[in-house]
């Protein structure tokens, strides 16, 4: 397949499961998006002593400098050569925010679990939406970062190849899959896998396999983190069948087929 991505970085994705892309987006429009969040963190951007929680979460959001890092040629090379071609819907907006500060205080969401793709029961609750093996409703997970993030930053954490360990997991669930609660419930033991952490310059992404178990982790540095975890939103549906599979399907195939 033709592209920014080579057959190793593809075969990489399929089995860890998630691809570092540096310089996705410039650092300027990286600023640019901090200043437009401190407007709604209920602490002073210039003094650490009224960073009072460890995590401040942040919605959605539709100016300018977030949609200019997720929306570029090179993105939507890398996302056709992942997802498929014309397989996935551009970012119109791109959120949440879990803002990272440090603190001394434990933060609530820091377990181990997987994006979910689309609603259960009830739209409104996000720990019943739902997960199915063939990830309905989304086609990436990309983690964002808008400032610098080192390992003392609260970077994400990545359990690598765990995408596959998923699939095996939702399987037998068919397209019901399982929500966002159960599937958490059943990721508790993940120490055979390696863990890699989400660090980079601002402008880096992480474009994860839909499956893939990640965490949170507290903050051990100096400065807040910013990053955000958008899902790129699949427009059609994934084919197991299919011979011509994107790597996203490819990699849910040899987890569940082999």
């Amino acid at each position: 397949m033709s592209g920014i991505l080579n057959k190793a970085q593809i075969e990489q994705f399929i089995t860890d499961g998630f691809i570092r892309i540096d310089d996705a987006f410039p650092a300027a429009t990286a600023k640019e998006a901090v200043d437009i969040l401190w407007q709604d963190i209920p602490f002073d951007r210039h003094a650490p002593e009224t960073w009072t929680e460890p995590v401040v979460w942040l919605g959605m959001y539709a100016q300018p400098p977030f949609i200019a890092s997720v929306n570029n040629d090179k993105l939507y090379t890398i996302f056709n050569q992942l997802a498929g071609p014309g397989n996935w819907l551009p970012c119109k907006s791109v959120g949440a925010f879990p803002v990272r500060f440090p603190s001394a205080k434990a933060a609530a969401d820091t377990g181990i679990h997987v994006d979910a793709g689309f609603p259960g029961e009830d739209p409104s609750d996000y720990f019943g939406w739902r997960i199915n093996v063939l990830s309905k409703g989304r086609a990436l997970l990309m983690l964002i970062l808008y400032s610098d993030v080192s390992a003392a930053d609260a970077p994400t954490v990545i359990y690598k190849g765990s995408h596959m360990y998923v699939a095996r997991l939702l399987y037998p669930y068919g397209d019901a899959g399982l929500s966002f609660s159960e599937l958490a419930g059943k990721l508790h033991d993940l120490s055979g896998y390696e863990k890699v952490l989400a660090t980079g310059k601002a402008g880096t992404i992480y474009l994860c396999h839909p499956h893939i178990a990640h965490a949170a982790q507290p903050h051990h540095g100096h400065r807040p983190r910013f990053m955000a975890q958008p899902p790129l939103l699949m427009k059609g549906a994934i084919d197991l069948d299919d011979a011509n599979a994107s790597p996203v399907a490819q990699a849910i195939h040899r987890a569940v087929k082999q």
